[in-house]
């Protein structure tokens, strides 16, 4: 059984790796659940504070990563418009994956400051904003999995 319990769990860690540019796949969530299915073996066995850690970093990576790019947008220079329309075509993007998921917080910061007013100079700084902020939830999303497989190796080895 605990055979079964560690192939599939490597198989949630490359899944969960996978699903850092994936967006179909939530990356920690399923990387976290390879760790737990490694806990269940008797090959290795993870303190319940670190789990709990553990799921505390996967629960804020995971809310974090819906809000960096509205910060992104915030921070770059733009307005409510930007921040609101950064929103919004968050949520449009995740139905035109994968592009969409990349390409919708930067078009829809970019339409709200049109929309509210600003020059196209502001709009693009404010949706160049909400793409780098993009890009450090998925670095943070990747970097999270990746400490995961980390320490999946170790409590194997």
């Amino acid at each position: 059984m605990d055979i079964l319990l560690i192939i599939l769990g490597i198989l949630c860690l490359i899944a969960g790796l996978a699903g850092c540019i994936l967006p179909m796949i939530p990356g920690p969530p399923v990387a976290y659940t390879g760790l737990l299915l490694l806990h269940l073996t008797d090959k290795a066995q993870f303190s319940t504070m670190q789990l709990l850690l553990w799921l505390a970093a996967v629960v804020l990576v995971q809310i974090l990563d819906y809000f960096v790019p509205m910060l992104g947008s915030k921070y770059s220079g733009g307005s409510r418009w930007g921040t609101r329309g950064c929103l919004i075509g968050s949520i449009i993007g995740l139905f035109f994956m994968p592009w969409g998921i990349i390409l919708g917080p930067f078009l829809g910061a970019f339409i709200g400051e049109l929309m509210g007013g600003s020059n196209a100079n502001r709009a693009l700084k404010s949706g160049l904003g909400s793409l780098l902020g993009f890009l450090l939830g998925t670095v943070a999303k990747c970097v999270m999995c990746a400490y995961f497989c980390w320490k999946f190796a170790e409590a194997l080895l």
